[in-house]
């Protein structure tokens, strides 16, 4: 059978064309891992030749599932750092739809607000799982989705000791820590680092990388300043750190922080990239566009990653091991 038949395409006819079992297609498309490489690759082959779709209806009669997902949505706020859960939404959309699953968005004005609309959720439009962004301390989303039982994941590290869940998160350490090598590597020794308040699991672990290469380097790393992410807060950083023997180079927790750097910077009469450097974290389209060294983070393979342990979770197996990604540093202008 081909794509060019009347009839439509079944689960019977691509096993029969790949010369496999039914229940090696059906792995395929629910339990990838299960079968190997080169029999994957020919299944899906038939597959997308013939156009073959499960039949969703039957399958929801079956597993007793809906294949929806649901996932929290949150203002844009200074319409910068947002663009990066942004990308995430769009690849995450794209990878469940590949495995015929469907994401349903929300909005929530808190985590409280979140937990009730989860059991809503749950409750009248039966979704099977959550995909959680921005874990932090005490957070008790994880805690009331792992006590209703509930499957999920989260683009974002459990941050408390005890927490024990599926997750997928970008190694923010080794990200500033490439940012503040790049600038030791350019001759800068006296680098500061603006950062999120104290408490932000995230913001800390930024943090922790920039600290370990200047330590490494024998470097003095006393400079930093804890500002609200915003332009805004870049501006009121630079304010403080300009004083006696000011820095030469900016790592910053954020695009966000760091374009508000670069924005004082230059109404003070200094040049980024030339009289002081500059650093971001997400590698944001305004960042391309005003020549800003950030780090980038690899979102569509966190996409895909929540996507792999959630079906993992779904089948009721053991919590699957953690996925930390290493992100990666584009140097532009204002680094010199």
């Amino acid at each position: 059978m081909t794509a060019d038949s009347s009839a439509r395409p079944t689960l019977n006819s691509v096993a029969k064309q790949a010369k496999v079992s039914r229940q090696t297609v059906s792995n395929v498309l629910n339990a990838p891992e299960l079968v190997n490489s080169e029999t994957r690759e020919r299944v899906q082959a038939v597959i997308e030749q013939q156009g073959y779709r499960p039949h969703r209806a039957a399958r929801q009669l079956r597993t007793h599932r809906s294949q929806v997902i649901g996932l929290r949505i949150d203002p844009i706020g200074d319409g910068i750092s947002g663009v990066v859960l942004d990308r995430f939404l769009h690849s995450l959309t794209a990878t469940a739809e590949e495995h015929d699953h469907h994401i349903m968005l929300f909005t929530a004005r808190d985590d409280d607000a979140e937990v009730r609309a989860y059991g809503e959720l749950v409750d009248t439009v039966g979704v099977d799982a959550f995909v959680l962004t921005g874990t932090h301390h005490g957070d008790a989303r994880t805690q009331w989705l792992r006590e209703q039982k509930l499957p999920f994941v989260t683009f974002g590290r459990p941050w408390g000791a005890t927490e024990n869940h599926a997750w997928v998160d970008v190694d923010g350490a080794t990200g500033t820590e490439l940012a503040t090598d790049h600038l030791i590597q350019r001759g800068h020794q006296r680098i500061a680092f603006v950062g999120w308040p104290a408490g932000s699991g995230s913001g800390d672990d930024r943090r922790a990388g920039w600290q370990r290469a200047m330590r490494e380097a024998g470097l003095t790393d006393d400079r930093t300043v804890e500002v609200a992410d915003g332009i805004d807060g870049g501006r009121a950083a630079v304010d403080r750190l300009l004083s006696a023997d000011p820095p030469t180079g900016f790592v910053c927790t954020s695009d966000s922080l760091a374009l508000g750097v670069v924005s004082e910077l230059r109404e003070r009469g200094l040049n980024p990239g030339t009289d002081v450097a500059v650093t971001g974290f997400d590698d944001t389209p305004v960042a391309e566009m005003l020549g800003l060294t950030s780090v980038s983070q690899p979102v569509a393979e966190v996409a895909a990653q929540c996507i792999h342990q959630l079906q993992a979770v779904l089948r009721d197996a053991a919590i699957p091991e953690p996925a930390l990604l290493a992100p990666q540093l584009v140097v532009r202008g204002t680094s010199g």
